[in-house]
């Protein structure tokens, strides 16, 4: 019964990783400066600082925002808990679809920071 229990903290917890880590990335995406922006997506300072990138990644942020922010609340929500476990891996499952697109189309970075987490969470919750 105990190694039940942790294993079910485990899951909370990787699951609450990826959605504080996705908050993280909306946080940087919309307030970040060019310099913090353009190291972390490794793309150039010029280019983080036009207009309209800045709003492409704003636009982004709020998406991983979105993203993380119902990974937590999820949790919170009144559903049975194999409800909960359904929604947390759909949201997993698109972090994952969206970060294999991102590290073939951005940075292959993408794969050991977004994709990773979220496919130890979600093969956690199988």
């Amino acid at each position: 019964m105990e190694t039940t229990a942790t294993f079910l903290m485990i899951k909370i917890a990787l699951v609450f990783i990826v959605g504080i880590e996705h908050i993280g990335i909306c946080l940087l995406e919309i307030f970040g400066k060019p310099a913090q922006q353009a190291k972390a997506f490794d793309m150039s300072k010029n280019f983080v600082k036009q207009k309209e990138a800045r709003i492409s990644m704003a636009n982004q942020g709020i998406y991983n925002g979105m993203l993380g922010l119902l990974l937590i609340l999820s949790y919170f929500f009144v559903f049975p808990f194999s409800t909960v476990i359904e929604v947390w891996q759909l949201l997993l499952g698109m972090i994952m679809v969206v970060a294999i697109f991102g590290g073939f189309t951005a940075t292959k970075k993408i794969w050991l920071v977004q994709l990773l987490p979220a496919l130890i969470a979600f093969l956690f919750l199988i």
